[in-house]
């Protein structure tokens, strides 16, 4: 394997998972907002049924999201490390 390799898949893997952090951080917001104008409306039958129309993100399901990307870009930060040890080792040997 080469260490090229290692620190692209390692970049790869931390790009995706700030972009999946930003999706469920999105998502997060999105569902409160939508929760709150849910309350607000209330009193008011016809924007309770345009509320039940629209799609509302599922809060849990989003904040797992959230803890999974966590977990990705901690991952593949110590790709990213072990990488960059190996080319320093690599280096040392031959110098």
């Amino acid at each position: 394997m080469e260490i090229q390799s290692a620190f692209n898949s390692g970049i790869q893997g931390f790009q995706k998972a700030t972009d999946e952090a930003n999706q469920a951080a999105a998502n997060i917001v999105a569902g409160t907002a939508s929760r709150d104008e849910s309350t607000v409306s209330q009193t008011e039958s016809s924007q309770i049924a345009v509320n039940s129309e629209k799609k509302i993100p599922d809060l849990n399901q989003s904040i797992v999201d959230l803890k999974v990307a966590e977990f990705q870009a901690k991952s593949s930060a110590q790709v990213i490390k072990t990488a960059d040890e190996v080319l320093g080792t690599l280096l040392d040997v031959t110098a």
